[in-house]
C-alpha cells in the first residue's frame, strides 16, 4: 500500500493534466525541482527514511493545490492530499505531518520542525543557485498574469525586497545556496 513510485505516478499525472498552462513557475517542472532539491539536502539533516518518504509526498502535493485556486494554494494542497493519501495506506497522523510541511512553504515561510524546514529550502533553493534568472524570469511571466505585476522594474523590486528579507533553514542550503544567493541579489539591485 505504502508505495511512494505509485503515489509519485498518480500525483505527477494529477498535474500534468489538471495545472493550468499558464503557471509558468509552478507547474510540474517546479515539482520536480523541489523532489531534486529534497535529494540533495536531506541527507545531512539525519532524517529517517520513512522521514524522507514523508517528506517527499509533500513535495508532491506542496503546489497540487493550483489546480483549485491561486491564492492559499497550501490549503487546497492539504486537502487534496487528505482526500488522495488515505488510500494509498497513509494515516491521518501521516497527512497531518505532510499538511504541516505543505504549510511551511507558504510564505512568508516559518517552518518549525527539521522536516518543514527541509521542504521550505527545497522550494526556494533556487534563489541561491546559477538557474535564478531563468526560474525568476517564469515566475516574473506568471505574476504577470496572475498577480497584475507589469515591468521588470516592479518585478526587480519584489525580488529585492522577498531575496532581502528571505534566509535558508538548513545547513546544506546555508552552506551551499546562501553566498549564490547573495550574489543574484546583487545582479537584480544592479538592474534597478
Amino acid at each position: 500500500m505504502r508505495n511512494y513510485t505509485a503515489i509519485e505516478a498518480f500525483v505527477l499525472d494529477k498535474l500534468k493534466k489538471n495545472l493550468a498552462p499558464d503557471l509558468f513557475y509552478h507547474g510540474v517542472h517546479h515539482t520536480q525541482d523541489v523532489l531534486k532539491a529534497i535529494e540533495l539536502i536531506a541527507p545531512g539533516e539525519n532524517i529517517s527514511d520513512n522521514d524522507l518518504f514523508l517528506l517527499k509526498i509533500a513535495a508532491l502535493y506542496h503546489d497540487a493545490g493550483f489546480i483549485l485556486t491561486y491564492h492559499e494554494h497550501e490549503r487546497a494542497s492539504c486537502r487534496l492530499a487528505q482526500i488522495d493519501l488515505p488510500p494509498f495506506g497513509l494515516t491521518d497522523y501521516e497527512i497531518a505531518i505532510i499538511c504541516g510541511m505543505i504549510i511551511a512553504t507558504k510564505i512568508p515561510q516559518a517552518p518549525v520542525t527539521q522536516l518543514e524546514k527541509i521542504i521550505a529550502d527545497a522550494d526556494l533553493e533556487y534563489l541561491g543557485t546559477k538557474r535564478f534568472d531563468k526560474i525568476s524570469n517564469s515566475l516574473f511571466k506568471e505574476a504577470k498574469v496572475y498577480l497584475g505585476v507589469k515591468t521588470q522594474q516592479e518585478w526587480d523590486k519584489i525580488q529585492v525586497k522577498f531575496m532581502s528579507q528571505h534566509h535558508y533553514f538548513t545547513q546544506y542550503c546555508i552552506k551551499n545556496r546562501e553566498a549564490q544567493k547573495e550574489k543574484n541579489l546583487q545582479e537584480v539591485k544592479a538592474r534597478l
